[in-house]
């Protein structure tokens, strides 16, 4: 019996970078609520753009923002991780003099700072993401917690990530590429499998009660904390190594389809 579904957002569950979650899947988790079973969604988003994806429903779920570094449930967060300040500051300082056509993120538990001139980057933190964030001349000379730095370069970002930064970054903080154009970098013990873990014993659910759906190198943790496991077909290979079962994607509403026709039959 499955009491516990977890799905990733961009690219598994809905199109990368959108607002709107479609209506199907808003009445599935209401059902699944009724019937007692937990729905989390889980992402490298920030709380408050998952929130508006879930916003016709928000009561209903459990939410694992900036890929775990954040667990939120009834407007409570029951889980933080921090990260370490001098990483922080190593991070965005290499970016700046490094890779100057990356734009950084810089979250913390109540939203998030950039300082970007980008205007095409703003919108779609604005337009695309909704996310809760702050305007600032220096990330650094805010004095805030911050739980995760994203690092975004339109179009792709999978060459620099991938040879450069994950390599680089990778013995001191928990670094993952976040779909085709997001490097994250979160404390060392962040990862969304041990923020599942974290919810199962919370909610005292096994292993064998819970069922997840993702695409990219942050949803693998959850493939392992997990008896039931979903790799959407346009998953990265090694997502759909670590997954149990292979399912359409979200452009065929794939996740949806699972739910329903195994669970809310």
């Amino acid at each position: 019996m499955i009491r516990l579904i977890a799905s990733d957002i961009d690219g598994t569950l809905i199109k990368d970078s959108t607002p709107d979650l479609y209506p199907e899947m808003e009445a599935a988790v209401e059902e699944l609520a009724r019937r007692g079973i937990i729905f989390c969604a889980a992402s490298g988003r920030q709380y408050h753009s998952i929130r508006n994806v879930f916003r016709n429903i928000k009561e209903d779920i459990v939410y694992i923002a900036e890929n775990g570094a954040q667990i939120r449930y009834k407007e409570k967060d029951i889980r933080v991780s921090p990260m370490k300040r001098e990483y922080v500051e190593a991070i965005i300082r290499q970016i700046r003099e490094e890779h100057k056509s990356c734009d950084i993120v810089a979250s913390t538990p109540n939203g998030s700072f950039i300082e970007s001139n980008n205007k095409e980057f703003i919108d779609l933190l604005t337009y695309g993401y909704r996310n809760k964030f702050t305007l600032v001349k220096d990330v650094l000379e805010e004095d805030a917690e911050f739980v995760k730095i994203a690092v975004y370069q339109k179009e792709s970002i999978l060459e620099l990530g991938e040879k450069i930064l994950v390599p680089e970054w990778k013995d001191k903080v928990k670094v993952c590429i976040s779909g085709n154009e997001w490097v994250d970098f979160m404390d060392l013990s962040v990862d969304k499998g041990k923020a599942l873990a974290f919810i199962q014993e919370y909610f005292h659910i096994s292993k064998e009660e819970t069922m997840v759906f993702g695409d990219n190198d942050n949803d693998v943790g959850m493939m392992k904390a997990a008896e039931e496991s979903y790799a959407v077909e346009t998953a990265r290979e090694e997502v759909k190594a670590a997954a149990k079962h292979i399912c359409p994607s979200y452009l065929e509403k794939g996740v949806y389809r699972v739910v329903k026709d195994l669970i809310l039959t």
